[in-house]
């Protein structure tokens, strides 16, 4: 038995079936009920028995089942396929439509899935959805039981709901990368005030335990030796000595937190040569420096040194070897910093413990992983990390000029 074709040869109903899919677009973008929505307004308005709605994900290179008339709904998530498999992937990687009025196992592109019950339907047409602005976002079948000729009318009304169809989802996919971004901007605020705060506890905590209880002995010792100094000039002497210590003492725990705060050396050397200098106090391990002297805002500078101050650290504490290499490199597009080493590396799984931070004795490498790749985000880079055992480690940050 064959049936007749889509039915919309009137506008009116060709225009009616455009309104609905629109309002139903309007009233929201989420991907999975607009898929559901489309793919119910299609069956109802062009008699078909089932409609699918696949979309294509670009990162993956596979097409996921997003809406589906009943009795197909449970399916949805479930059903995926590659670029170029089956009749809905070559139609997605040729961006060509498909009809098939009969007999589909014998076209060497069909794909058979149970769960989808492929026998049960004789007719289908498959259509790209795409649009100028999002390229592919997806294909479009349906399906009907009785044998059906799809004619040139039916693909190109099918072919025109799949680009409305496809700019209302390039829309929500533009939406949701604003929504992430502006989640990550809301983070990104936080970590730094978090930061911020932890900082200034350290150093609270690095004043109150150090510079401060060495002033207050500083002024015991000098108290006692103004009271001995008439009675017994020796003990006044040993007072004297041990004050001097003191203020020896306080006089690093001072450089050490104001060298917290910000690397000295930056401002006396600029970033290329404070790299340099910075490689010369790794006294287990000789570092090869290869760097482009660069002018970069202060932020950015400091994130570089104390990335390549993180790395350097960890080749001395981890890697067991005894050569590394650092790269600064500097053009009109991005600042590039690389530290490499031929030491014994890490796997995979350790390199997740280690950003997931870790317990025992990974966990300080774990910190400082996170550490290094907040500091390269907040300043607008990104670091990545390749290492395999026995295989070296090298520790890559890009950031935009």
């Amino acid at each position: 038995m064959t049936s007749p074709g889509l039915g919309l040869a009137d506008p009116a109903r060709e225009n009616a079936l455009l309104v609905a899919i629109i309002e139903a677009i309007s009233t929201g973008v989420e991907l999975g009920p607009l898929a559901a929505k489309v793919a119910r307004l299609i069956v109802e308005a062009t008699a078909t028995d089932v409609c699918f709605v696949h979309l294509f994900d670009e990162v993956t290179g596979m097409l996921t089942l997003a809406g589906a008339t009943p009795p197909f709904e449970d399916q949805v998530g479930r059903v995926q396929l590659p670029l170029g498999g089956g009749i809905t992937g070559w139609v997605a990687s040729h961006h060509r439509p498909v009809v098939i009025v009969e007999h589909k196992e014998s076209d060497p592109r069909y794909r058979y899935f149970p769960q989808l019950r492929g026998q049960d339907y004789t007719s289908m047409a498959s259509v790209p959805m795409a649009s100028g602005p999002s390229g592919l976002v997806g294909v479009l079948n349906v399906h009907t039981r009785a044998r059906r000729e799809f004619d040139e009318h039916d693909i190109r009304l099918l072919t025109s709901i799949g680009s409305i169809v496809a700019g209302a989802m390039h829309q929500a996919h533009l939406m949701r990368q604003l929504e992430a971004r502006q989640r990550a901007a809301e983070r990104f605020a936080e970590q730094v005030i978090g930061a911020q705060e932890a900082e200034r506890r350290r150093l609270a905590g690095d004043i109150h335990d150090g510079i401060t209880q060495r002033l207050f002995s500083l002024r015991f010792h000098l108290e006692a030796a103004v009271g001995a100094v008439a009675g017994s000039p020796e003990f006044a002497v040993e007072q004297l000595a041990r004050a001097h210590q003191l203020t020896d003492l306080a006089l690093q725990e001072a450089r050490s937190a104001i060298h917290h705060l910000r690397p000295p050396v930056l401002d006396d050397l600029g970033l290329a040569d404070g790299l340099a200098s910075l490689a010369r106090t790794m006294t287990s391990v000789e570092v090869s420096v290869d760097a482009d002297p660069c002018e970069l805002p202060d932020h950015v500078g400091i994130a570089l040194y104390r990335i390549a101050q993180e790395a350097l650290q960890n080749v001395v504490k981890h890697a067991e070897t005894e050569r590394a290499w650092l790269e600064l490199r500097a053009d009109e597009r991005q600042v590039l910093l690389r530290v490499v080493d031929k030491g014994r590396g890490f796997d995979r799984e350790q390199a997740a413990r280690l950003a997931a931070g870790a317990s025992g004795s990974d966990a300080e490498g774990g910190y400082g992983m996170r550490s290094m790749a907040e500091r390269a985000e907040l300043a607008g880079g990104q670091l990545e990390v390749t290492s395999r055992p026995q295989g070296g480690t090298t520790v890559t940050v890009r950031i935009p000029r």
